[in-house]
């Protein structure tokens, strides 16, 4: 009896022990389920059983339970019962996790925008497809690669696109998601908010590689950091990237109300431009430095949109914000996957849009320059091929990533763009595979 009531205090010690370390996770997990089901639901029109049942079947996240309330605009999470809690959703800026210091002062103002008419089929408009087929394409071939990416459900694609001369050759998308779906990009935010800047750049209204114009930095050795040392990951300051952990980006994410702070608090680990440190904190401080640079709040809100996502008609993408009515630079973008390939089309075109330049061919080069200490993977807010790592494909590629597998993937020398989207990240070889399998194709 001494024996068992000795094992019961232990398993009551570890049972406490767990808990004790684990709990504050439980704000996290349902801070995600609560958030993504809000955006998935009110951003993307998906239903809540697809979301709980796919999206969220996932380490940790799939022990929370996410419910919607149509009427209120929310949705809200517990894990067993605790830690609840709720995202609400606004029309033109998405969804967002409230906490204490919630209010609605900072969604009072949302941003304006202007369609174009659909008059032109993609890419240049929205109004249908050009039939026409190309004579060097082995459209079989093709098949091929888009049933060889299917192939196996544990891979999780939701859709692939393959776009070449301006004209889709390849398209499929798995049950329950269609071309007018929008796609959380995560990362792939990322680019897009470079791409701001590279606008900013060409217009004459920024210098990136003026010092970065932080009031706090002004006093010690932060003040050497340049815009360049951020869009290029290689400021020196900490930055934890962990997103299966209580760390820097996930407190960032699900705590903060204003996320453009959570990086520009940190302290340098390194002289500027010494080493590279993935941060997504980085870019949604640059979201504030453009936020200031802008002027208003509703410039700010505004200028996306009418410098480059209805500018090329991504009607489709809406950029989420913060408590504080900050864009979440770094992870919340959602568009439909055509208008992704738009975005990459943008790119493989240097920055013009069927006559219009919204930046010049040195922001390409630029961007897609690699960074030291990189290993020529990175270079600037985009991710490249430069040091092989997918070796069956040209070293020029480069491309937009996101979590669990989003990609965007720009081809120059092939004039295409392939889009990837899933619940899944896929390895470097297979990635490789399937470019492979795709370029196959052109003859």
């Amino acid at each position: 009896m001494r024996k068992i009531k000795l094992l019961l205090g232990i398993i009551l010690v570890g049972v406490v022990v767990l808990a004790y370390f684990n709990y504050p996770k439980l704000n996290l997990i349902s801070g995600y389920a609560a958030k993504n089901m809000a955006s998935s639901v009110y951003v993307a029109g998906r239903n809540t059983e697809d979301v709980q049942f796919y999206d969220h079947d996932m380490p940790l996240i799939k022990l929370a339970n996410a419910t919607v309330s149509d009427q209120e605009h929310t949705a809200s999470a517990k894990v067993y019962g605790l830690m609840e809690r709720t995202a609400f959703y606004k029309e033109g800026l998405g969804a967002v996790l409230t906490n204490k210091e919630y209010s609605q002062h900072a969604f009072n103002t949302v941003p304006h925008r202007k369609t174009k008419k659909d008059t032109l089929p993609f890419p240049y408009g929205n109004n249908g497809l050009t039939d026409t087929l190309l004579p060097n394409v082995d459209y079989d071939q093709v098949e091929i690669a888009l049933n060889n990416a299917f192939q196996h459900p544990e891979e999780k694609t939701r859709t692939l696109l393959v776009v070449y001369k301006d004209q889709i050759i390849g398209e499929r998308y798995i049950n329950g998601i269609t071309e007018d779906t929008p796609i959380l990009g995560w990362s792939m935010t990322k680019s897009v908010l470079a791409t701001l800047y590279g606008i900013l750049q060409y217009q004459g209204q920024i210098d990136v590689t003026a010092p970065a114009p932080i009031k706090e930095w002004q006093n010690d050795g932060r003040k050497a950091i340049t815009i360049n040392n951020l869009l290029r990951m290689q400021s020196g300051l900490a930055w934890e990237e962990d997103y299966f952990k209580i760390s820097d980006v996930t407190k960032m994410l699900f705590l903060d109300s204003d996320m453009t702070l959570a990086q520009r608090k940190n302290e340098m680990i390194a002289p500027p431009g010494e080493i590279w440190n993935y941060s997504s904190g980085t870019s949604n401080l640059l979201s504030g430095i453009l936020r200031n640079q802008l002027g208003s709040h509703q410039t700010y809100l505004d200028f996306p949109y009418k410098e480059l996502i209805d500018r090329i008609g991504m009607h489709s993408m809406l950029l989420e914000t913060d408590l504080e009515g900050n864009y979440v630079g770094s992870s919340y973008a959602w568009a439909t996957t055509r208008d992704w390939a738009k975005f990459g089309l943008l790119y493989l075109h240097n920055g013009n849009w069927n006559g219009d330049q919204l930046f010049s061919k040195e922001w390409v080069d630029y961007i897609t320059t690699p960074t030291q200490n990189s290993d020529g993977k990175y270079g600037g807010h985009f991710w490249l091929n430069a040091g092989g790592i997918f070796p069956n494909i040209p070293t020029n590629v480069y491309s937009a990533n996101g979590f669990q597998g989003q990609r965007v993937f720009i081809i120059p020398s092939k004039d295409m763009v392939v889009v990837r989207t899933g619940l899944e990240e896929q390895t470097d070889e297979q990635y490789n595979t399937l470019l492979s399998e795709i370029l196959l194709a052109i003859q």
